[in-house]
């Protein structure tokens, strides 16, 4: 096959997915194919046009099912009760805020579990209890009791029934969460309407309870903690204050209250301390006064001391003297020493001196023992002032200690205080509960069932009728590999495809005649192919198919009529020495020499082939079927023949067997110049045409290419258009 083949007719390109390609001055490059899409919906077509009736099938048997389902299934009503819910409470009293509050970012999260709530089994039991249902046959059934094992015991059946009772409950009731609302629906549904509407008022109520009995708990829980941790804490205390005034003994300190407006309490040492430092200050100062006092009259004589001078016992002794001294004075101008009168007078001025002296040493002796009373208390006070510091120094070691366990003592005061407080608070409101949840409307008896409904049955079974008829419909494809659409030709086969024909039925094969028909339209193209991609020396064609029925004596009937129309001298040889159909769809009369008289040289071709069918058009049919065609075509009859015969035709074009379980075509194929593959569109499975293209391809056959018969647009995944728009191009239409 040349470069030619890969180019095409004018105005036909069989193969999809290809695009031409051109130089910027105009002039045509090539043939490249065009990537295709993820997702080719023309697939998709093709195979729900192929399994269409499979798709039908299943999708209105589902529909069926779903109908009888609804009609035989059992009635099914439910009724509903509404619980308000408040989820933020109103505090009537202090104490009834046990709970921590909710955020308003938690609402949502609230009520999902208050909806777990509702569908959980401790609810079930509760209602169960409330309304006596486990001694009750509405929920279980009178038969229940043909259940019960022969040893147990009435008790142990009684909870086993509660337990039964309270699984089925729990298995059919609902709980809708609130859009735009905080308002509840519980709903519960049974085959009985009255008893659904029971059960739906006896969740909402028990519900609603366990609400207030669980605040009613969660008070009562607190009271009991809170006492217990008050005797806890008042005990702790007990021994707090015990060990503080234990240890205050044991450190011998002795607190004394403090002064009203002044410090806190102080003790006992501290309070000594501070006395006798203040008496220890007062003390030094009246040394430093004494001693400063006598240092400044201890070399000073005695009657110079402004002591003595002020002194008024000194002062009449003095002015005694000064008296004597005056009469001494006036006696002494009239006598003499010796004169009795002047030696009393004498005698008294000495004593009185003496008595001056006594008396200013005595002061002078006083104000220095003051002095050494003043200095003597001061070392007293500085000697007990050391002992009270060493001892205030220990005690505040000790105090230290003793400030821990007073701390200790007062938190637990504290804290004993505050859970007085809080136990009064929630003493105060244990029996005072509003509830977050409150019973707004109550179930009333259904009067239509909920279920089965029709629409919604027919809507899953429609669906579930899809999806099965798509996975049969994918599973049938999946193990299904016929060659449909033109694309798998060339993908799958790796020969080049001269183009498709259309499905036509049988009966309207007498078109022939009729050069504008779709088919004689979708040939006339393939001629054009074939005619464009053979050169003149290479001028013997094969046609032949893997199975029989493909169209290839058909094919090769009105190609060669068409070759003919051209001009070209043709010859049509009918090769199928098994079952020779020429002479049957030309409608012409059995011969009585043909191809095998031919080969066997017992007649010349001249006389054996017919004329006369169109102009330009000889055919050489088959007289009678030898009884061996395999050995007769692996003789060198064949190419004898056609060496003898190539340049009287302009082409000859042989219409041989099947593939398939002959061998007839694979021998042929060795001396013609090409062969030229007919594939009949959704019949032919991959497998078999790869199959018969290896024998071909074994045999030395020269391949050329594909021609598609029967083509179904529709199964191929293509518009129905896209087939025949071409081919009625130019009809008259409105």
């Amino acid at each position: 096959m040349n470069d030619r083949s890969l180019m095409q007719a004018p105005g036909q390109d069989p193969r999809q997915g290809w695009v031409d390609a051109y130089m910027p001055d105009g002039q045509p490059v090539g043939h490249f194919e065009a990537p295709r899409p993820l997702l080719d919906l023309s697939v998709i077509r093709g195979m729900l046009y192929r399994q269409r009736w499979l798709l039908a099938g299943v999708i209105v048997a589902s529909l069926i099912v779903g109908l009888i389902v609804t009609l035989l299934a059992t009635p099914m009503y439910e009724a509903r009760a509404t619980v308000k819910v408040e989820p933020y409470g109103q505090y009537i009293v202090e104490g009834q805020d046990i709970e921590g509050g909710i955020a308003s970012n938690q609402v949502f999260d609230f009520l999902q579990t208050q909806i777990a709530v509702i569908q959980s089994r401790n609810l079930a039991t509760t209602v169960v209890e409330n309304l006596n249902l486990g001694e009750r046959d509405a929920i279980l059934g009178a038969d229940f009791d043909e259940s019960r094992p022969p040893n147990m015991s009435d008790e142990q059946w009684a909870k086993t029934r509660k337990e039964a009772a309270a699984g089925r409950l729990q298995s059919s009731v609902t709980a809708a969460i609130p859009d735009d609302n905080w308002i509840i629906s519980i709903g519960y549904r049974s085959s009985d309407p009255a008893l659904a509407a029971e059960l739906a008022n006896g969740y909402a109520d028990a519900f609603a309870v366990s609400d207030t009995a669980n605040s009613l708990e969660t008070n009562e829980y607190a009271q009991e903690y809170l006492l217990d941790q008050i005797t806890l804490v008042r005990g702790r205390l007990e021994e707090a204050e015990e060990a503080t005034n234990n240890y205050a003994r044991s450190a011998q300190i002795i607190v004394q209250p403090g002064e009203e407006g002044g410090a806190g309490p102080t003790t006992l040492t501290s309070t000594n301390l501070a006395s006798a430092n203040a008496r220890f200050s007062q003390a030094r100062a009246e040394r430093i006064a004494a001693e400063q006092k006598w240092r400044a009259i201890q070399n000073a004589p005695a009657d110079q001391l402004p002591a003595v001078q002020t002194n008024s016992v000194l002062q009449n002794l003095v002015s005694d003297k000064i008296s004597k001294e005056n009469d001494l004075v006036e006696l002494r101008q009239r006598y003499n020493d010796e004169f009795p009168q002047i030696q009393n007078l004498l005698q008294q001025i000495a004593i009185l001196d003496r008595q001056i002296e006594e008396r200013g040493n005595s002061i002078k002796a006083s104000i220095r023992n003051d002095y050494i009373v003043a200095r003597n208390q001061e070392q007293a006070l500085q000697a007990e002032l050391n002992s009270l510091t060493g001892e205030t120094l220990s005690e505040q070691d000790d105090q230290v200690q003793l400030s821990v366990l007073e701390r200790e003592a007062e938190a637990l005061r504290g804290q004993l205080e505050s859970l007085l407080t809080r136990y009064n608070q929630v003493s105060s409101a244990a029996n005072v509960d509003t509830g977050a949840f409150n019973k707004l409307d109550s179930a009333v008896v259904p009067s239509t069932p909920y279920a089965p409904s029709l629409s919604v049955n027919l809507t899953m079974a429609l669906v579930a009728g899809i999806a099965l008829a798509g996975g049969l419909a994918l599973l049938r494809e999946t193990f299904d590999d016929r060659i449909r659409s033109l694309e798998e030709v060339e993908d799958k086969l790796g020969l080049p495809l001269f183009g498709q024909t259309p499905y036509v039925d049988e009966r309207d094969i007498e078109v022939f005649g009729n050069d504008f028909s779709t088919l004689m339209e979708s040939y006339a193209s393939i001629r054009s192919s074939i005619d464009f991609s053979l050169s003149r020396d290479r001028n013997v064609l094969q046609f032949t198919s893997t199975e029989a029925s493909e169209g290839k004596s058909t094919t090769a009937v009105i190609l060669a009529e068409l070759f003919a129309r051209m001009g070209r001298k043709t010859l049509l040889i009918d090769a199928d020495l098994r079952r020779p159909t020429i002479a049957k769809l030309l409608d012409i009369e059995k011969p009585k020499v043909g191809l095998v008289e031919v080969l066997l040289g017992h007649t010349e071709l001249e006389n054996a082939v017919i004329k006369g069918v169109h102009e330009n058009l000889d055919i050489l049919a088959i007289a009678e079927i030898p009884a061996s065609p395999t050995e007769l075509l692996s003789e060198s009859y064949l190419g004898e023949m056609i060496a003898k015969y190539r340049n009287d035709y302009s082409l000859i074009i042989f219409d041989s067997s099947p593939v398939m379980g002959l061998a007839d075509a694979p021998m042929l194929s060795r001396v013609v110049d090409g062969t030229i593959f007919v594939m009949e569109a959704n019949r032919i499975q991959f497998g078999k045409a790869k199959a018969a293209k290896r024998r071909l391809q074994a045999s030395g056959a020269k391949m050329l290419g594909v021609i598609l018969t029967k083509y179904r647009a529709l199964e191929a995944g293509q518009d129905y258009s896209y087939q025949y728009s071409y081919y009625q191009y130019g009809d008259n239409k409105e």
